[in-house]
């Protein structure tokens, strides 16, 4: 099974980013895996519910020193296999026309970001996780109605 640093590494290679941007794909890859296949994309990572979108801690805590700047595009491209590759390719050509920050605006309009942050203010920092359950039946809800279009 893949890391949360193995989706980082394929999404930087294929381009520069920030790492808000960096965090929201690898989220959207996480969750619509969950949707789609019912199992978990990465092993032994979580999302947090942090104030500006879902963040994984432990990536978070490996590009923190690029703050709001560009992390540089990689120059290798990691061997995630043929099948992991073409599902990767389609979170990203769905979300890579967004900036890191439209990107934290969707998030934040979505289910699983708003129940893990019940209670809490806007500015508020939280730990709490994101429950896989709930994005799992939120985003398999968002592609079982556009197959009924």
């Amino acid at each position: 099974m893949n890391t949360i640093y193995d989706l980082a590494n394929w999404f930087l290679f294929k381009s520069s980013m920030s790492h808000k941007k960096l965090q929201k794909l690898c989220y959207y890859a996480v969750a619509w895996h969950y949707a789609l296949y019912d199992s978990p994309l990465v092993k032994n990572d979580e999302f947090e519910a942090w104030i500006h979108g879902p963040v994984s801690p432990s990536l978070w805590h490996e590009y923190k020193d690029y703050v709001w700047g560009s992390i540089p595009q990689s120059k290798t491209q990691p061997d995630l296999g043929n099948d992991m590759e073409e599902y990767l390719e389609i979170v990203l050509n769905t979300y890579d026309e967004f900036s890191g920050h439209q990107l934290e605006s969707l998030t934040h309009d979505e289910l699983p970001w708003i129940e893990a942050r019940r209670g809490l203010e806007d500015y508020q920092a939280s730990k709490n996780k994101i429950n896989p359950m709930i994005m799992k039946q939120f985003y398999r809800s968002i592609y079982d109605t556009s197959q009924n279009d």
